[in-house]
């Protein structure tokens, strides 16, 4: 039944939301295995060559020694558009939402967002679509595009 009503609360949003109102949102269920970070949600604002995605994370936090520590958004061929560094752990608060800047990328252009665990790396749900289409969960290899770990920005420690 919870997952009927996050269903059909999923449809209804994008449905009123996602009409030409420059927004488009998605809410999915984690998968949370205990080493690997979800994406769960995915809402982007804005207008082409400057979306704001607002990224909802699900982690097995346990502190600084186990924390997601950043998502991204990659080109299909798995370029890096954009990370967002994550700059605490989030035991507490489970799962978690948080914004970032400005992505050039225009509103018909497929891209995919994911999570990284430290010390783990990549491998839990991701999404994949676009501002105007929305995104859906699709499966996507731990090693794709993992050279981008080693990119910039990157944390520079964990507060707690």
């Amino acid at each position: 039944m919870k997952t009927l009503n996050l269903l059909l609360l999923s449809f209804l949003t994008s449905a009123l939301t996602g009409c030409g109102s420059g927004e488009a949102t998605t809410k999915v269920e984690p998968s949370i295995p205990d080493h690997v970070a979800d994406i769960v949600g995915v809402d982007v604002l804005g207008e082409a060559g400057a979306f704001t995605f607002r990224v909802t994370v699900a982690s097995p936090d346990s502190g600084c020694a186990r924390y997601a520590d950043w998502w991204e958004v990659l080109t299909t061929d798995g370029e890096l558009l954009y990370r967002r560094v994550l700059l605490h752990s989030h035991t507490s608060e489970q799962p978690f939402t948080r914004s970032g800047s400005s992505v050039s990328i225009q509103a018909d252009q497929v891209v995919w967002v994911r999570a990284h665990m430290h010390p783990d790396g990549y491998g839990g749900q991701a999404l994949q679509g676009s501002p105007a289409g929305g995104f859906t969960v699709q499966p996507l290899s731990p090693e794709f595009a993992v050279d981008v770990a080693q990119e910039g920005p990157l944390p520079t420690g964990c507060a707690f």
